[in-house]
C-alpha cells in the first residue's frame, strides 16, 4: 500500500528556513516524478515544486518560490525534501507531498510564517 508521510513543518519568523521531509513507502521515488503542493486557508491547492524521476536532475518551481525553495530526493532513503529559505508570511500553508502517477498524497504538514 502506498504511503507518504510528511514532517518538518512548524512556526518560523519571516526570513527563516525550514526543511520538509516526505518518506515514501509502497513504491520507489526513484521511478517517479514527485511533487510538493501547498494549500493556504481559503485558497486552492497549488503545486510548489517538482523533481524528476530517476536521478532527479530536473526541478521545477512555481514562480513565487523560485530562488528561495529547493526540492531534492534521496533514492536510498526513499525520501523527498523541500528546503525553504527566506520564508514569507504568504508561504503559510499546509504542505503536501504527492506522487502524481500513483495519485498518492500525504497527510500534510503545517507551515506558519509570522512574527
Amino acid at each position: 500500500q502506498d504511503q507518504l508521510v510528511e514532517s518538518g513543518g512548524g512556526w518560523v519568523q519571516p526570513g527563516g528556513s525550514l526543511r520538509l521531509s516526505c518518506i515514501a513507502s509502497g513504491f520507489n521515488v526513484y521511478n517517479y516524478d514527485m511533487n510538493w503542493y501547498r494549500q493556504a486557508p481559503g485558497k486552492e491547492r497549488e503545486i510548489v515544486a517538482t523533481i524528476s524521476s530517476l536521478s532527479g536532475d530536473q526541478q521545477n518551481y512555481t514562480e513565487s518560490v523560485k530562488g528561495r525553495f529547493a526540492i531534492s530526493k534521496d533514492n536510498v532513503k526513499n525520501a523527498v525534501y523541500l528546503y525553504m529559505n527566506y520564508l514569507k508570511p504568504e508561504d503559510t500553508a499546509v504542505y503536501y507531498c504527492n506522487n502524481p502517477r500513483r495519485s498518492t498524497w500525504g497527510q500534510g504538514t503545517q507551515v506558519t510564517v509570522s512574527s
